[in-house]
């Protein structure tokens, strides 16, 4: 089976028209759609004074059940990793 790759914007809710396809009238296909994520700081152009201003910088610095930023986020990244093995002790 051949597939091919057809990659649109949404422009009116619900609706998706796809022309131009190589089939013929009556034959059976399949159409599968699928969302692409969204990619937050690509489109933006993300600039390091953007990043300062957004807020992401220091976002964990008030937080007192966080002793170590560092080991704590490298223990969510471990944690995403594992899909499914949620641990919440990040005493270490």
């Amino acid at each position: 089976m051949d597939a091919i790759r057809v990659q649109q914007v949404v422009t009116k809710d619900g609706e998706v028209l796809v022309t131009g396809l190589p089939y013929k009238k009556g034959q059976f296909v399949e159409i599968i759609l699928l969302p692409e994520p969204l990619k937050l700081f690509s489109r933006v152009g993300l600039t390091v004074c953007r990043l300062r201003q957004s807020g992401l910088i220091g976002l964990w610095k008030d937080r007192e059940d966080i002793q170590d930023s560092a080991v704590y986020a490298r223990q969510l990244r471990e944690q995403a990793q594992r899909r499914g093995e949620i641990n919440y002790d990040f005493a270490g």
